[in-house]
């Protein structure tokens, strides 16, 4: 039996990350109410969370239950809920938990859905488990929340646990994931990719270096897993090379932007990315060795496969499946090295055929079967 499905995921309508991938597939099929974030952690008073919580105030302004939905079609509904992030005691998890149910059941009775699955990525989501009348329960474990940055880890530890403990199912991106979780109820979901998106030709982004000299791109956060030493190192030894960084620091990038040959393009929608990643030399993911990156499976891997791309990366287990086609560098020598060796390489036809199935479509069609079997 196919049933609808109440989503618990990051804000609809950013950068895509792999739960909008799948539910975007799912809901061809299915009726989806998709709850925006309800938070990891407690906001504190710096900037960024200011900005934040008034988007999301304003984002939910007008409701009687102090959160707004937005159907972006009969069949998918977006709640911009108000809540306490991260809850810690008893009282206040009590609270967000029927501030939620205020704001989401209107929605799942005005939608009409079937026998809902509540599917949450977010262990946060755990409180209103059982609260939303549905028949089944979905934990999609994308991330290492233990090793996350800004994430309030001791709560959403525990959290984590008892949402695994009442989870029917519990999809783990990875293998250093799915090992944490009870193998019977366990089933490991690899990021798929939009191979037509990166594969099919694209213009060459009118911002991208043009002066002659290679160029060596990353896009994706700029953040604490990024091994800045190490880029800082071959960036000095390669001065007659571009590096061009696409998205959001959230780390001081001033060791990076001293460079002449470094460009930091800032964000960029996701749709734009292969005009950036089929124009220059070689693709980076130079990786800190640390729990968040053993655990992590990048969306950007296979997007740089697809775009056929010579690719220079640390050494991290998402890598491994597709080392033949990868460039591994350890240190700054190895690096600097395969930089230079990815000027010489002309093959990516293999590149890309070794992710042409490992579509978002081929891997919602699996998650799908899980779901009607539950």
């Amino acid at each position: 039996m196919t049933r609808d499905l109440i989503v618990f995921g990051e804000d609809w309508g950013g950068l895509p990350s792999s739960t909008q991938h799948l539910v975007h597939h799912l809901s061809k099929s299915r009726k989806v109410v998709w709850v925006n974030s309800i938070g990891l952690r407690r906001p504190n008073l710096a900037w960024r969370d200011i900005k934040r919580a008034w988007a999301k105030v304003t984002a939910s302004k007008g409701s009687e239950c102090g959160g707004q939905h937005k159907p972006l079609n009969d069949d998918f509904h977006v709640v911009h809920p108000r809540t306490l992030p991260a809850p810690r005691s008893r009282v206040e998890r009590r609270m967000a938990r029927s501030l939620l149910a205020a704001q989401i059941r209107p929605v799942i009775r005005n939608t009409g859905l079937q026998s809902p699955i509540l599917w949450t990525s977010l262990p946060t989501a755990v409180d209103i488990s059982g609260h939303l009348d549905e028949t089944a329960l979905v934990y999609y474990c994308g991330d290492d929340f233990s090793a996350l940055a800004g994430v309030d880890h001791a709560t959403v530890a525990r959290r984590e646990s008892e949402l695994v403990a009442k989870a029917d199912l519990v999809l783990a991106a990875s293998k250093k994931l799915a090992e944490r979780f009870p193998s019977g109820r366990t089933r490991l979901l690899p990021h798929g990719v939009d191979y037509r998106l990166f594969s099919t030709p694209a213009p060459r982004a009118k911002d991208l270096p043009d002066d002659g000299h290679p160029i060596a791109g990353f896009y994706g956060s700029i953040s604490e897993w990024l091994d800045l030493e190490l880029l800082q190192a071959c960036i000095a030894r390669m001065p007659h090379w571009q590096f061009v960084f696409i998205g959001k620091p959230v780390v001081d990038t001033r060791a990076l932007s001293r460079f002449p040959n470094v460009v930091l393009l800032g964000e960029r929608p996701h749709e734009q990315l292969p005009s950036y990643i089929q124009h220059w030399t070689a693709s980076l993911l130079p990786f800190k060795d640390n729990p968040q990156i053993q655990a992590c499976n990048p969306l950007k891997l296979r997007e740089y496969l697809a775009a056929g791309r010579p690719i220079v990366s640390t050494s991290f287990p998402a890598v491994t499946p597709y080392q033949q086609h990868i460039h591994i560098a350890t240190d700054a020598d190895g690096m600097v090295a395969a930089l230079h060796e990815s000027t010489t390489t002309t093959d990516t036809g293999s590149q890309r055929d070794v992710v042409s199935g490992e579509t978002w479509t081929a891997r919602a069609t699996q998650v799908s079967e899980w779901l009607d079997a539950l």
